[in-house]
């Protein structure tokens, strides 16, 4: 029985090993250009708190920029050369995420640090979604090859 789980085991870690990252990057973009679209066609997300923070311009359009900037960062996750692009993307949003941090915490936190409101939450997502970008990143410069597909 324990050759058998062992077998198993080995096997799924081949497919996660061959398949894993190009899943990861590919799920990402998805969601990206999910999360980012909605913004354009008028749905309500919390990026309008992450628009606020931005004083150089009016927050409704900003949620209109905000979002193409996440679909634009979707499709340079689906298409792999353009993958540091999204990383350049992501990461010059992450000062406006910490900003609202600092500028909204009222906001962002029921009680800070430990109780986040659904906009917090919101945003503690985007960074954990920038490091999920970072470990897709640091492969950049490699090659697929049959035992590893980026």
């Amino acid at each position: 029985m324990w050759k058998y789980i062992q077998k198993v085991d080995d096997f799924l870690l081949l497919i996660f090993r061959r398949y894993g990252h190009r899943a990861h990057r590919i799920s990402l973009g998805f969601l990206f250009l999910w999360f980012g679209i909605l913004k354009p066609l008028g749905h309500d997300t919390t990026t309008s708190l992450l628009a606020a923070t931005i004083y150089w311009g009016d927050p409704e359009v900003m949620v209109h920029v905000l979002g193409w900037w996440e679909v634009g960062i979707g499709l340079c996750l689906l298409v792999r050369p353009l993958l540091r692009a999204a990383v350049s993307l992501l990461a010059l949003r992450v000062p406006g995420i910490l900003l609202a941090f600092v500028l909204q915490a009222d906001v962002c936190f029921v009680t800070f640090p430990f109780t986040p409101t659904p906009e917090g939450q919101y945003l503690i997502k985007d960074l954990a979604l920038f490091f999920a970008a970072l470990a897709i990143a640091a492969f950049i410069g490699e090659e697929s090859t049959a035992e590893h597909y980026h």
